[in-house]
């Protein structure tokens, strides 16, 4: 029912916003405008083989990326700095668009993978003193006593995949919220792209399969999930004086054997939940029924 909004691309993509799947017009679907800036770590981790470049070249890819990544970040401190001063002589959009990240106001969100990647995000945030959360995580449980250390969150995402390398175990991708919990370490679980948030609840399903509990596998994708990204104050969890935003199922919500979603509510508005298939299958289920 609520969706965070995020671009791709680029070394640094933009402004994410979160949303309600339901609505007139953008402004109506609104529940908070530009909660982060999405960054995208280079690449830590160089492989040889017949179609990828020289290690060398790959190498310096990396470092200049990241070079550009840092010299970015130091324009866009000077500029709060030189605003928090009253010293701007020229407005500069880019760094009005960093302003609320260095004053804590809003999350840095990091895609990053690797482990070299996150251990380098993390120094990175404590370098310019930033609140950042890691977007996807896959090593994440390699240094889960760092991420505690520091309470940095992790989003999971897409935890129906298989691992990242041959010698790693076949579920580990399965395990891994079961691995973060156990850590102590903040995360939620996430399904990007337009379809794949059908199959969330059902990630949250395996992850109780491979460990989780169905309580800490529901607060995965609804109340951790909201508390991350800012939005708890009126998402994530049934309390009064919050949004009434809920579904309700007649079965198992995490299990797609029995899950099937009767009603759903955005700020206490009950959504239609037909479509033409339902029609449908209304329509033509009597046709060749005896009469």
């Amino acid at each position: 029912l609520i969706a965070q909004i995020a671009p791709n691309g680029g070394t640094i993509s933009g402004s994410s916003s979160i949303v309600q799947l339901d609505a007139w017009n953008w402004e109506d679907a609104s529940l908070t405008r530009d909660d982060g800036i999405f960054l995208n770590w280079p690449s830590m981790n160089f492989t040889a083989g017949f179609f990828a470049p020289p290690l060398d070249v790959q190498k310096k890819n990396s470092e200049n990326q990241l070079k550009n990544l840092f010299q970015i970040m130091d324009d866009a401190r000077a500029y709060w700095s030189a605003k928090k001063n009253g010293k701007i002589e020229k407005i500069d959009q880019r760094g009005e668009a960093m302003l609320s990240v260095f004053e804590k106001k809003k999350t840095l969100f990091i895609r990053a993978n690797q482990a070299k990647q996150i251990q380098s995000a993390i120094a990175f945030s404590k370098t310019y003193d930033v609140k950042i959360v890691i977007v996807g995580g896959n090593d994440s449980w390699l240094v889960a006593p760092l991420l505690k250390q520091h309470d940095i969150a992790v989003i999971l995402v897409e935890i129906h995949a298989i691992p990242s390398r041959d010698d790693e175990d076949y579920d580990l991708r399965y395990k891994l919220p079961k691995l973060l919990k156990d850590a102590g370490v903040r995360f939620c679980i996430s399904a990007p792209g337009y379809w794949q948030p059908l199959n969330l609840a059902f990630q949250a399903g395996t992850a109780v399969a491979y460990g989780l509990s169905s309580e800490e596998a529901l607060s995965a994708i609804t109340k951790d999930a909201a508390e991350i990204l800012g939005i708890s104050h009126r998402v994530g969890s049934l309390e009064k004086g919050k949004d009434a935003t809920l579904i309700v199922s007649d079965g198992d919500i995490l299990d797609m054997r029995s899950s099937n979603v009767i009603h759903a509510f955005i700020e206490g508005r009950e959504l239609n939940l037909g479509n033409r298939h339902k029609d449908l299958y209304q329509k033509w289920k009597t046709k060749y029924k005896k009469q």
